[in-house]
């Protein structure tokens, strides 16, 4: 499947454009992703959305008014985008101008995003709601901030822990198979089978 990348903000997030069947879809809203795909002369119809930390976020309102189009998420992840004050309440000096989701999705073996067949999972430990979504076809799979290339996302956040991510990396990443491209949330892409056998973290050395 044809995508591409746009790496924005001061947390250096990924954000990722597919094109589907029926039309494009947007995975995660990092700042300056609005812009950049209005730069692009694309019109998205849906915004997928790994996780909510507000790295991933911060331009879903924009790109809500821009394209209109459907923001779909976890439910657990509704509430850090549509309230205002989510991450204050956990002690960070940080605030979204706050969306609704218009569809939740939670993990499931099929779903039809705009005419393409994904799995989504479910990878809680980096994040509550943490969703990978994944083109069986196309052995591809948006990881959000789940696995890196040689690394994994953070377990120290509020929600998070590490053991338990580890350990679901291990059980629903893996399985997917060593030829699997995983384009992260942060860094550049890398396959299933190279994490699987170096990665410090979960793999076998």
């Amino acid at each position: 499947m044809n995508y591409k990348k746009f790496c924005g903000g001061i947390f250096e997030t990924n954000c990722y454009l597919l094109e589907a069947p029926q039309g494009w879809i947007l995975f995660d809203a990092p700042q300056g992703a609005c812009e950049w795909v209005k730069s692009l002369g694309i019109n998205p119809k849906l915004l997928l959305l790994t996780h909510g930390h507000i790295d991933h976020v911060q331009d879903v309102a924009r790109i809500k008014r821009q394209f209109g189009c459907q923001i779909t998420c976890h439910p657990l992840t509704a509430p850090m985008i549509s309230d205002r004050d989510f991450f204050r309440n956990f002690g960070f000096e940080l605030e979204i101008e706050p969306a609704k989701p218009d569809l939740l999705v939670e993990e499931t073996p099929s779903r039809d995003f705009l005419g393409a067949q994904f799995q989504v999972l479910e990878v809680p430990g980096h994040c509550p709601g943490s969703l990978c979504f994944f083109l069986p076809n196309d052995r591809l799979l948006v990881g959000g901030d789940v696995l890196f290339a040689g690394s994994i996302g953070r377990g120290d956040l509020p929600g998070g822990d590490i053991d338990l991510l580890m350990r679901e990396i291990r059980k629903k990443l893996f399985p997917l198979g060593d030829e699997v491209t995983v384009l992260p949330g942060h860094g550049p892409p890398t396959l299933i089978g190279t994490e699987r056998r170096t990665n410090p973290f979960v793999g076998l050395s």
